[in-house]
């Protein structure tokens, strides 16, 4: 079973850091500079926060966070039946972790389906597809085009 993923940005890192772990009781399951994950269990989603003033209060990107690349292809296979345009991407690294993903875009909003395969490390670098941006900043990721 996946959990939606919802990624905003964020005017300011350590402020949000410090709200989302007082609305959802829990601590970051990552943090990066310019970048936090909290895997919450109740309700289960995954927040995603980039440090990104120009674009705080604004949302980066949804998902859908399955267990594995099965789950990743058979996502796919659904969507691209459904006549929905996809785009694959196959071990990429973005948001400080290796995945394999699906994007698809419709009603004016951008989605990904992914699983994470490995956490990369904190000097990851962007991939060709422009998703993480660079060793110092990760305001930028995963952003739509």
């Amino acid at each position: 079973m996946g959990r939606v993923q919802l990624a905003l940005n964020v005017s300011d890192l350590d402020k949000a850091v410090e709200f989302y772990s007082k609305l959802f009781a829990t601590e970051p399951s990552k943090r990066r500079p310019g970048y936090a994950n909290f895997a919450i269990a109740d309700p289960s989603l995954k927040l995603v926060l980039f440090e990104n003033p120009d674009q705080a209060g604004t949302l980066n990107h949804l998902g859908v966070e399955v267990e594995s690349r099965d789950e990743v292809v058979s996502a796919t296979r659904r969507l691209s039946g459904e006549g929905l345009p996809t785009e694959i991407e196959d071990g990429v690294t973005c948001c400080h972790a290796l995945q394999d993903k699906v994007w698809v875009a419709g009603a004016d909003t951008r989605w990904e389906v992914y699983t994470v395969l490995a956490d990369a490390p904190v000097d990851a670098v962007t991939d060709t597809s422009g998703c993480c941006v660079t060793q110092d900043n990760a305001q930028a990721c995963c952003a739509a085009d």
